[in-house]
């Protein structure tokens, strides 16, 4: 009965195993997926301290701090 019940289960592990395919990414994706948002993070920061981007977004807040309520 042990044996039955042990052969049983592995079966029902093995066919959930085959059936789930790949479900997730691997180390080497998890590594390329930071390498690019890190690279996103540098352009984005270089653009928002860049002097033209700077400089609007000084004067949205200077307008929104001047404006009447």
């Amino acid at each position: 009965m042990y044996k039955a019940v042990r052969a049983r289960m592995r079966a029902l592990v093995c066919r959930a195993r085959a059936a789930r395919g790949d479900a997730g990414m691997v180390t080497s994706e998890y590594a390329m997926g930071i390498v690019a948002a890190v690279a996103f993070a540098v352009v984005l920061y270089k653009v928002v301290t860049s002097g033209e981007v700077s400089e609007e977004l000084q004067a949205i807040v200077k307008r929104a701090l001047d404006a009447r309520m």
